[in-house]
C-alpha cells in the first residue's frame, strides 16, 4: 500500500497550520498554556458529545466541559490532587445531569474521565513557566507526533498483516514497529539534549513505553468510533477528521510521561 502524496500535503498542511499555537503555548507555559488546554478541551468535549450524544449533543457538551475546565484550572494553580479528586466528582456531576436530560449517563462521566486525566497531567507536566516542565511537556509532544507520523509512514508504505482489523483495519503491524522505533530513538535524543535527569538508555526507555501508550491511545480511540459508529470523531482538522483524531495517542502518552516523571521526583528525594 503507497503512500498517497496528497494525503500526506494534506496531513502537512494541518499540521503547519495548527503546530505553531501548539509550540507557541508550551513554550509560554503558564495561563498561556492553561488557555490553549482549555480551547483544546472545550472543542474535545463538542467532539465527544456529537460523538456519543448527536441528538444531543449541547447537553453533553456543556457536562463535559464543565467538568474539565474546574479540573484543569485547580491543576494550573499547582492543586494536583485537588484536580484529580475534582475530575472524579464531576465525572459523577456530568453523568447526573446528563441523565436528568434523557442522555446515557455513562458517556457522560467517561467523557470527563477519558479527556480529563491527560489534561490535568500536560498541565502539571508544564508546572508553570520552569524549563524543567518545558522539557517534559516537550518530550511528551515528541514522542507521540513522532511515533504516531512513523507508524502512518512505515505502515502506508511497507503494509502487512492488521494490527487490529477488528477496530482499525487500516493500521499495520509494520507501522506499529516503526512507531515504537521512532518513539524509543526520539527518547533518547531527548534525553541527550534536555536536561530531564534522564540518561540515554532511561530516556529510550520512557520514549518505547510512551510510544506503546500512544499506538494504545489510538487504537482505543478507534474502538471507541466503532462503538458509536463514526468514521472520525469531527471534520476540523483536514486529513485528520476531528481534534480527537489527533490527540488521542496524546492522551495516553502524556499519562506515561507523567508516570515517569512522578518516578523520578520520587528519586530524587529518596536520594
Amino acid at each position: 500500500m503507497a503512500v498517497k502524496a496528497g494525503e500526506i500535503g494534506i496531513r502537512a498542511a494541518s499540521a503547519l497550520v495548527l503546530a505553531p499555537a501548539a509550540v507557541l503555548g508550551i513554550w509560554a507555559g503558564g495561563v498561556w498554556f492553561l488557555g490553549l488546554m482549555m480551547a483544546a478541551c472545550a472543542l474535545l468535549a463538542v467532539e465527544w458529545a456529537m460523538m456519543s450524544a448527536q441528538k444531543a449533543w449541547r447537553v453533553m457538551a456543556g457536562a463535559v466541559a464543565f467538568g474539565l475546565f474546574a479540573a484543569m484550572i485547580a491543576a494550573h494553580i499547582e492543586q494536583l490532587s485537588l484536580s484529580l479528586v475534582m475530575l472524579v466528582f464531576c465525572a459523577v456531576a456530568a453523568g447526573l445531569f446528563a441523565r436528568s436530560r434523557g442522555q446515557e449517563a455513562l458517556d457522560a462521566s467517561y467523557g470527563v474521565l477519558y479527556l480529563g486525566w491527560p489534561a490535568v497531567l500536560l498541565i502539571w507536566l508544564r508546572d508553570g513557566s520552569s524549563d524543567v516542565g518545558l522539557y517534559w511537556t516537550v518530550f511528551a509532544f515528541v514522542i507521540a507526533w513522532s511515533s504516531d507520523i512513523m507508524a502512518y509512514l512505515v505502515g502506508s508504505t511497507v503494509g502487512g498483516p492488521k494490527l487490529w482489523p477488528r477496530f482499525s483495519p487500516n493500521k499495520t503491524w509494520s507501522g506499529f514497529i516503526g512507531g515504537l522505533t521512532a518513539g524509543m530513538v526520539a527518547g533518547a535524543l531527548m534525553a541527550t539534549l534536555f536536561d530531564m535527569g534522564l540518561g540515554i538508555v532511561w530516556g529510550a526507555v520512557l520514549g518505547l513505553a510512551t510510544a506503546i501508550a500512544t499506538m494504545a491511545g489510538d487504537l482505543w480511540e478507534s474502538a471507541l468510533k466503532r462503538r458509536y459508529g463514526v468514521k472520525d470523531a469531527g471534520n476540523l482538522i483536514p486529513g485528520h477528521g476531528g481534534l480527537l483524531d489527533r490527540v488521542d495517542g496524546l492522551m495516553f502518552a502524556a499519562v506515561v510521561v507523567a508516570c515517569g516523571r512522578l518516578i523520578m521526583l520520587m528519586a530524587e528525594r529518596a536520594g
